[in-house]
């Protein structure tokens, strides 16, 4: 039986990795400091057997014998990261630091969730793994771009210099089940405002563009990577390219919502477009997304409501 940690496992990611990794009949340590995280992610596996909870800053050193290590501490949503520039750029960092010496010690395989971020307002479009990104490094952003960039930079080195085994994974807008509320993303966002037929505001004119990688596409290019230990970097995410007027326009229109959308001031730094170019997944993992986003907005906006009659029955 394997046995996994998974740094960041009570956040949105994370904590569906868990229960992917305990499905598949690993040992799970699932490690937190709850900044982001939260303990409601993994309630429903507090008692498993082969599930284990530690609550701990990667910041700070750890010393746990495992054979495979996820890294997916960090803030992921602007508006989180941006709270604490500094304490983002030190988890990217000495987290990083950290896994990487645990990983050496037990001879554990790491793979290190980067981001799309790293390819900051790209020029070149859709965005390959070669390219080396349009990123400012003074931004307010920079903190998590940067401090991606950064760790990227030492896992390769470690892989070069120490033999560390490891794999990059740069992830694209991912969404699903577990999203916060009020974490400032937009998919979470725009469904808890349709739901509630509040006004939706966008940010820019709305012709910006992402890429929205439903959680259990993620999940099934993880299990590839685990088993096939592929270096990387590699990009993982949903090729098929919205606006954020379109993906706010179709959010109205599932949620059968009232709401109006309203336009805002676009963010410093906010990127203009982003696309993964995927044939690298392709050819080397055999993988490629089968959620589409109509699909995946369906099972997130379920929750969602699930979630909001949890509320209201709590302070019934």
């Amino acid at each position: 039986m394997d046995k996994i940690l998974v740094s960041g496992g009570a956040g949105f990611i994370g904590s569906h990795l868990c229960d992917f990794l305990l499905k598949k009949g690993c040992y799970v340590y699932c490690l937190d400091n709850f900044s982001t995280g939260k303990k409601d992610n993994i309630y429903h596996l507090i008692n498993h057997d082969n599930f284990n909870l530690i609550e701990h800053d990667i910041v700070d050193s750890i010393d746990v014998e495992v054979d495979k290590i996820f890294n997916l501490s960090c803030p992921a949503s602007p508006e989180q990261y941006q709270k604490n520039p500094i304490k983002t750029m030190k988890t990217s960092i000495l987290g990083v630091y950290n896994l990487i010496d645990l990983s050496l010690k037990y001879n554990a395989h790491l793979i290190h969730a980067s981001t799309s971020e790293v390819y900051g307002d790209p020029l070149e479009h859709p965005q390959r793994e070669s390219y080396w990104g349009n990123v400012n490094p003074i931004g307010i952003r920079s903190c998590y771009d940067e401090g991606k960039r950064c760790s990227e930079t030492i896992i390769m080195d470690y892989i070069r210099k120490e033999n560390l085994s490891a794999s990059i994974v740069r992830i694209f807008n991912t969404y699903g089940p577990h999203m916060l509320k009020n974490d400032g993303r937009v998919v979470s966002n725009f469904i808890v405002s349709a739901l509630l037929n509040d006004n939706i505001i966008i940010n820019g004119d709305g012709m910006q563009t992402r890429s929205f990688c439903y959680i259990s596409d993620l999940l099934f290019a993880f299990e590839k990577i685990l088993d096939k230990e592929y270096v990387g970097p590699i990009n993982i995410g949903n090729p098929n390219e919205t606006t954020i007027l379109e993906l706010c326009q179709l959010i109205i229109e599932l949620t059968n919502s009232n709401s109006r959308f309203i336009f805002s001031k676009l963010p410093k730094d906010d990127p203009l477009k982003r696309k993964p170019d995927i044939s690298l997944a392709q050819k080397e993992l055999n993988w490629q997304p089968e959620i589409n986003l109509r699909e995946g907005l369906m099972k997130t906006i379920c929750f969602f409501k699930e979630k909001r009659h949890e509320s209201d029955s709590t302070e019934n």
